[in-house]
C-alpha cells in the first residue's frame, strides 16, 4: 500500500478552539505513529463592516465591527492503518470547521 499524504485544514472564530482542535488531532495521530507536520498558523481573514448608527440625524457616524477567521494546517506525512481510523473517532469542540484532503 503507497503511503498516503493528508491534508487538514482547521477554521474557527475562537482561536483557543482552532488550537484545542489541532493539539487534539496532532495527539491521536502521534499515538498511531504517523509522522506529522504542524499545526501551521495561515494568516488570519479578517472582515470588517462599517454600519450606519442613525439613518437621520447621526447619519455621519458609524459603528465598525470586524469577523476573525483563525486558520491552522496539518499535514500527515507517513500514515498508517490506523491514522484515518483515529481520525474519524475523535470528538472535536463545536465551532470548528475541519477539511481533510488525501
Amino acid at each position: 500500500m503507497p503511503r498516503q499524504k493528508i491534508r487538514i485544514k482547521l477554521k474557527g472564530f475562537d482561536h483557543k478552539l482552532v488550537d484545542q482542535a489541532a493539539e487534539q488531532i496532532v495527539e491521536a495521530v502521534e499515538r498511531t505513529g504517523a509522522v506529522v507536520s504542524g499545526p501551521v498558523p495561515l494568516p488570519t481573514h479578517i472582515q470588517k463592516f462599517s454600519v450606519i448608527r442613525s439613518p437621520f440625524i447621526d447619519k455621519n457616524s458609524q459603528e465598525q465591527f470586524e469577523i476573525r477567521t483563525h486558520k491552522r494546517l496539518i499535514d500527515i506525512i507517513e500514515t498508517t492503518g490506523k491514522t484515518i481510523d483515529s481520525l474519524t473517532g475523535l470528538n472535536l469542540p463545536s465551532g470548528v470547521e475541519i477539511d481533510i484532503k488525501l
